[in-house]
C-alpha cells in the first residue's frame, strides 16, 4: 500500500509506502483520479513505479518530475511500454529523462526552432527496432498536442529507446552513431561513391562497423583472421580498409584489431561491386 503526497494528474501521482519516506512515481490509468493527499492506495501489476531517490543529470529526480507536464511522462512511460513489448526487460530509469526530452523537443516545435539530427539515417538503420518504437512519440504527440515531431526527433528519442535496453548512456550511443557515420564517410570517400541508404550493403555495413566498434570499445577479438584471403582477392578494398581502421582507431582513441580489416574489406567490396552494378 501507498500513501498519496501529491497528485499530478489522473493518470501520474507521487506516493509513499507505508511505513517508509521514500518517494515513488507511481504511473497508470486512473491511479490519480478522485485520490487526495494522504489517501492510502494500493499498487497493481498494472502500474509502473518509479523511484524518485536517486538524481539524473538535470538534478532531483522528485523535481524533474513534479516539473515536467504530465502528459509527456504519459507519453514516456507509453513508449517504455513499447520497448519493454519489443525488447522483453529494459531499464525505465530513462523514463524521466525521456520525458524531459520530448516536453523540450515539443517547445521547439512550437517555436519553429526544432533540433536538426544529420544522424537520423544512421540511427534509423542501426537502431532499427528502437526507431520503430520511437516512431509510436508521432502519433501520440498528434493526437494529445496536435504536434508534428520529424524524424530528427524521433531519432533522438530512438536513442533513449536504446539506452533503456543497453547500459549505455543516450550521449555514449549518439558517439556511435557518430563513429559509423563517419566512417561511413570514409569508404565512400575510398570508393569514389555515394551509398544509397536504402541498399542492402548499406545496412550490412552499418551493422559491421556497429558491431565492430562495439568490439573495439569492449577489446574483444574475432578469432577467425581473413586478413591474408582478402588482401589477395581485393586488394584495394583491404588497403582502403586498413586506412579507415587506423583512422578510426584515432578517433575512438582506441587500437581497432587487425583481424577487423579483412572483414572490413568484405563490405567495402560488397559496396563497391553493387554500386557498379
Amino acid at each position: 500500500m501507498y500513501r498519496v503526497e501529491k497528485v499530478l494528474n489522473h493518470n501520474a501521482l507521487i506516493g509513499i509506502p507505508e511505513n517508509t519516506t521514500q518517494e515513488y512515481l507511481i504511473m497508470g490509468k486512473g491511479i490519480g483520479f478522485g485520490k487526495h493527499i494522504s489517501e492510502t492506495i494500493e499498487v497493481t501489476d498494472e502500474h509502473k513505479v518509479y523511484s524518485l531517490k536517486e538524481s539524473t543529470d538535470r538534478g532531483d529526480k522528485k523535481e524533474l518530475a513534479t516539473s515536467i507536464d504530465p502528459v509527456y511522462l504519459e507519453i514516456a512511460n507509453e513508449i517504455l511500454d513499447g520497448a519493454e513489448a519489443a525488447f522483453n526487460t529494459i531499464d525505465r530509469n530513462v523514463m524521466l529523462p525521456l520525458a524531459d526530452h520530448i516536453e523540450f523537443a515539443v517547445k521547439r516545435i512550437k517555436s519553429n526552432e526544432q533540433l536538426k539530427n544529420p544522424l537520423t539515417d544512421d540511427i534509423r538503420v542501426l537502431f532499427h527496432v528502437e526507431f520503430k518504437v520511437a516512431e509510436a512519440a508521432r502519433d501520440m504527440l498528434a493526437d494529445r498536442l496536435g504536434v508534428t515531431i520529424s524524424d530528427d526527433e524521433i531519432g533522438y528519442i530512438a536513442l533513449h529507446v536504446h539506452s533503456s535496453i543497453m547500459d549505455q548512456a543516450v550521449s555514449q550511443a549518439m558517439q556511435m552513431a557518430d563513429a559509423v557515420r563517419q566512417c561511413v564517410s570514409m569508404v565512400e570517400e575510398e570508393t569514389g561513391k555515394r551509398i544509397d541508404t536504402q541498399s542492402l550493403s548499406y545496412n550490412r555495413l552499418l551493422n559491421h562497423i556497429r558491431y565492430m566498434i562495439a568490439r573495439t570499445i569492449r577489446g574483444e577479438v574475432i578469432k577467425l583472421d581473413m586478413n591474408d584471403y582478402i588482401n589477395a582477392s581485393a586488394a584495394n578494398s583491404f588497403q582502403a580498409a586498413t586506412r579507415i581502421c587506423q583512422e578510426l582507431g584515432r578517433s575512438l582513441d582506441k587500437q581497432i584489431h587487425e583481424a577487423e580489416i579483412g572483414y572490413l574489406a568484405m563490405h567495402i567490396e560488397r559496396v563497391a561491386l553493387d554500386e557498379m552494378d
